[in-house]
Order: structure tokens, then sequence, then C-alpha cells
């Protein structure tokens, strides 16, 4: 292995190479070679494709060099719970045992992180324990803030209230429960301001149920209605045209700039909040609500993070921006890329992380590997049909299918059983198990 410039590293990391090399001899079982933090979908994806690109490179890692810390019971296929949410399928299908999906050269570490020491080239868990890297990847993830609403929480653990979210495992089938159980009224879906997880999300399952209700007679007895924080139905212009003018042609009602603050159940009332700081209150049949995200505390707390506590890498290179934090990097929901929140953005994200890590780890320096922020949000537009919004960064267009499907402004079936079926399937078979990369499919992309 070359030696590795020891310019851009925390001491406790130059103090670490010994005879120039970056990985140490191990001999405490609390240090590790590479330390990810996070078993969710990027945590498990870019785990498994460093064990396999050090393998790949000639300098193949030992079972016990790379260490998962997440002390989860269960792994999620978050992008299902819409499917779920639409009475497509069982939630019990998109929930795994987090143990099953670690192999063997992957240790598992159940317990999560509490803070970060980057100066010490170290984490703490919540037990107190002090893990040791050489290098760290931070892929934990973001935090869902269900109690900035007032009066969710309870209202998602009615089962008569008429509030569900498909943004949580234990209320995704609530939200079928209740499309289905409609008969008539007032169906108000809600999306806040700020970042989310898939930005798409809040309109996919209006669009399901306002479909659901054509088929089965009731389109003329439920009036569907959005109401977002966002000044607009899409972030990229090209996509929310294309939505704006399907939801005119619908019917479904909109108010942009409208924050969903608070639940009244026992009234059926929602009260949104304004940009001038303005109140409405409207009354609902049934309400799906998108709350909130943000940082995690731990990580929002901690030296590694931006001002807005996302952990600080550069756009490009997911290495950690600060040259004395050089053995960090971050992918996916925690991390500050300034792209959509999607598993497919991962798919995206980890092949060059990791290549970066490889390549710090094997040189010194960065490779040529850049992300471009590559992401996609399949916007499910009905049963039978979905528009296959993708873009990058500046929110251009990045379409894999255009040139021989043609414009994916339209929806088609055949993107419809990519979300329904395809993706689903390839992300428990190849994604996390680091042999899935997005757009070029099981090959993994090339860097010059």
């Amino acid at each position: 292995m070359l030696p590795l410039s020891r310019r851009g590293l925390p001491s406790s990391a130059r103090r670490s190479i010994k005879a120039t090399r970056f990985f140490a001899t191990h001999e405490n079982k609390d240090k590790y070679k590479v330390v990810v933090v996070g078993g969710g979908s990027a945590g498990l994806t870019v785990a498994n494709q460093i064990y396999n690109r050090f393998k790949a490179g000639g300098k193949a890692l030992n079972s016990d060099d790379i260490a998962v810390v997440d002390a989860a019971e269960f792994h999620y296929y978050q992008p299902g719970w819409t499917l779920v949410g639409s009475g497509l399928r069982q939630k019990t299908e998109f929930r795994r045992p987090l143990q099953s999906l670690i192999p063997g050269h992957i240790t598992r570490i159940s317990e999560n992180v509490q803070s970060f020491s980057p100066d010490k080239s170290s984490v703490k868990t919540t037990s107190g324990r002090t893990l040791s890297y050489d290098v760290l990847v931070v892929a934990a993830g973001l935090k869902t803030n269900w109690d900035s609403i007032s009066g969710l929480s309870n209202a998602l653990a009615d089962p008569s209230s008429g509030v569900s979210s498909i943004y949580s495992y234990d209320t995704c089938d609530k939200v079928w429960n209740d499309i289905d159980g409609l008969r008539s009224g007032r169906a108000i879906f809600t999306q806040p301001a700020g970042v989310i997880k898939c930005a798409g999300a809040p309109q996919k399952i209006m669009w399901m149920a306002w479909d659901r209700y054509q088929k089965t007679g009731r389109g003329k007895n439920v009036q569907v209605d959005f109401r977002t924080g966002m000044p607009s139905m899409f972030s990229v212009k090209k996509y929310s045209d294309a939505l704006n003018e399907l939801r005119i042609e619908r019917g479904v009602g909109a108010e942009f700039q409208h924050n969903l603050v608070s639940v009244d159940v026992g009234n059926r009332k929602a009260t949104f909040q304004k940009t001038d700081g303005s109140k409405t209150e409207e009354d609902y049949t049934l309400l799906h609500v998108s709350p909130p995200m943000g940082p995690l505390d731990f990580i929002k707390s901690s030296p590694i993070v931006d001002a807005t506590g996302w952990v600080e890498v550069d756009p490009a290179t997911l290495r950690h921006v600060k040259p004395e934090y050089g053995n960090i990097f971050a992918l996916g929901d925690c991390s500050s890329l300034p792209t959509s929140k999607t598993a497919a953005a991962i798919t995206s994200q980890a092949p060059v992380l990791t290549e970066n890590l490889f390549s710090v780890v094997d040189s010194g320096e960065v490779s040529s590997a850049k992300y471009d922020g590559y992401t996609s949000c399949p916007l499910l537009t009905g049963y039978g049909e979905l528009m296959l919004a993708e873009f990058k960064y500046g929110l251009e267009p990045k379409e894999s299918f255009a040139s021989y499907l043609g414009d994916q402004r339209q929806r088609r079936r055949i993107f419809y059983h990519l979300k329904k079926d395809v993706f689903p399937w390839a992300y428990w078979n190849g994604m996390i198990k680091g042999t899935w990369y997005g757009p070029t499919g099981p090959i993994r992309p090339t860097f010059s």
C-alpha cells in the first residue's frame, strides 16, 4: 500500500500512521480501519462497496476491519411505504432484521453513536464505549420531527382520527386504511417547507388516493387538496410545471407556502401557517401528513457539521471540507450534499465515496471520481402510471431513459413497474449488498 500524505489529517490520524502506512496494525478490539455510522440504506451500501473495492484493488481487508455502528433491530426499505399506503404491498415486505443484512466480513456493533471526537479519530457510543477509526463514514440518516406539529403524535396513534403518514413504518398501513375507507368528504395532503426525505413522496400518495377514488366511483364525493410549504409542486421546473398542469386537470386544489402547524382531531381541523406568519384553519375528513425533518441531534451538536447541522462534505468528493478532518466522509440524508435525499441519490454517491476513500488510503489524495448530484424521484401519479424525475445539481434534468423512451415528463406504465417491482428487488438483492449502482444497474461506474 502506498504511503498516505499526512497533510489534511488530524494529529491523532498522523500518529496512527506506522511505517508510513495509513492502516495501522489493530490490537484493540475497539479500533477499526473503517467505522460506518448507520446501518440504513447508505450505511450498508457503502460498507459493502468499501470492502469490495479494497478486495478488487488487491488490498483486501480483514473480516474485522470495517464496523457498522447501529442499534436498530430492523432495517427498512422506506420507499416501499408509499406502496403500502397505496394498497399495493404489505409493510412486512419492507422490513428485515438488520443483523441478517450484515455479511460476516463486516462487524456489527449494536449500539448508537452519541458523540464525535474527530481530533482523536474516535466516536463514543451511548454506552460510553469509545471506537477509534482510521477512516470514518457518517451515514446516519435524519430525524423526523413528529412533535413539531401540535397534536400530530396523538392523532397518528388514534385509529379513528383520519390522520396518517407514509413516513413511518407504524403508520404507513393506516394510510391505506384511511384512504380506502373514505367514502366522501375532504382529503388534505401536506408537505412541509425545507428538507425532507424524497420531496415527491407527499404528492405520490395524494395522486394514488385521487386515482383510487376515481376508479371506485368516489371521485365526485371526495375533494382532494394539496397544502405545501414549498412555493411550487416540485423543485425542478420541468417536472413542477407538468405536475401543476396535472393538478389543474384533475381538479386538485392547492395552496403553496402553507405549513401545517397543528392538528385538532376532535374538531377535524388542521391549522397552517403562511410565510407572513398568519394562520389559516381548514376542515378535513382525511389528513395525510408529511412531517418536518432535520439533522439528528447527536450529529447536529457535533464539530463535523455545517451551520445547519448536516455533516459538511465536499459536494463532489464527499470528503469532509476541513483538511484536518480528511479521514471523514459522509453520504445520504445526514450529509450537506445539496441534492434531494433519496435512495436513488445514494446509489450514485456510494461508488464516488468508495473510490475516493480507497484513493485517500492508497495514495493520500482523492481520485477523479466526482458526484454530480444525481438523484431520482419516481413520482407515482396513479395506478399503472409514473413520472420518473431524474436530475442533478442545479436542478437540471438528467434523464436515463429519454433517449429511447422520450421526455420523462410523460407518465408511463413501464416507470410504474420500475417503482413497484424492479426497485424493491434491486434494493434487497443488490444495492445494500454493494452491487447496485442506480443508473448503471449492476455495473460499477468507472472513473478516469
